[in-house]
């Protein structure tokens, strides 16, 4: 049976990287862990490749479709991250794994402007590919009942507020055209090339919805966060050409997006720090209280 989607082990991980590289005359030997949560990302160090392992079969669709997005930006000439030109994804120790061009050997992100950008030029196009529409509600009450950590007070808590923020949501009328968009578009997803060129990151979530929803996170990083400046909020409208803090169905869409965030870190917490991040924004949930001291993860 695939295995669920349980927060991704280290050892296991690098165990099924290595199987899968075998599989395509790849050498995963020494390769470096960069990161790991919804997925493990490694860097090879036998070749300028990112590996990057998804915890279960369940994933098997969702990388398929990763990689032909990563292909058509390629041929549209949008910069985006790129997907190796050979046989996956590849399915190994019941893991989903991906090969990528490595961007750079070392990680820098890009600027609120440069996101801007890269959503305008984005947005613009019209992909030729079966994209799932953007259903945020549904992929909440997901993650939400994929969660173990919390008690069940707490999770029932997000529940509700999850339905309440349903009704709105469907009511909600948009001011830009629908049409493809990141899905989950912030500054930590736009990242520096060898060249210093900004170029979109993890297409996981690439579908078609309201593109207000790209814009929705560097708002709320901005307003309730305090994650960018006034000057770094301000270069990002002026990039984009609209503010959505402006929009009438913004602290809707905020609020949702934030409530995901939530969901999100409480699916995948693992160790003290992420127990007590979760604890904490819980509680800042429930009293409406500051989010200043949200950390990022």
């Amino acid at each position: 049976m695939p295995r669920t989607d349980e927060p991704l082990d280290a050892q296991d991980a690098f165990a099924a990287l290595t199987a899968a590289a075998g599989q395509v005359d790849l050498d995963a030997t020494g390769a470096e862990l960069i990161r790991i949560g919804s997925n493990a990302v490694y860097r090879l160090t036998t070749g300028p490749v990112i590996g990057r392992v998804a915890p279960s079969l369940k994933r098997l669709e969702s990388a398929v479709r990763e990689l032909e997005v990563s292909w058509w930006l390629e041929s549209e000439g949008i910069s985006a991250v790129r997907g190796l030109h050979i046989d996956q994804p590849i399915t190994a120790n019941e893991r989903v794994v991906t090969f990528w061009q490595s961007a750079s050997e070392k990680t820098e992100y890009g600027s609120t402007t440069e996101l801007a950008g890269l959503l305008r030029e984005l947005h613009r196009h019209v992909a030729p590919l079966e994209l799932p529409r953007h259903d945020p509600v549904h992929r909440g009450r997901e993650r939400i009942a994929a969660i173990t950590a919390l008690s069940t007070p707490d999770l029932e808590f997000l529940r509700s507020r999850l339905e309440e923020l349903a009704v709105s949501y469907q009511t909600l009328r948009f001011d830009l055209p629908f049409g493809i968009i990141h899905g989950d578009a912030n500054v930590g997803n736009v990242i520096r090339d060898r060249t210093g060129t900004a170029i979109l990151a993890d297409l996981d979530s690439v579908a078609v919805g309201p593109r207000e929803w790209d814009l929705i996170l560097t708002a709320l990083y901005y307003e309730r966060f305090g994650w960018h400046s006034d000057a770094e909020y301000a270069a990002f409208v002026d990039g984009y050409g609209f503010d959505v803090m402006a929009w009438s169905g913004y602290r809707v869409m905020r609020d949702l997006r934030e409530l995901l965030m939530v969901a999100w870190l409480a699916e995948s917490i693992t160790g003290e720090r992420g127990r007590l991040e979760i604890t904490k924004r819980v509680q800042t949930l429930r009293t409406d209280g500051s989010r200043r001291d949200w950390q990022p993860f």
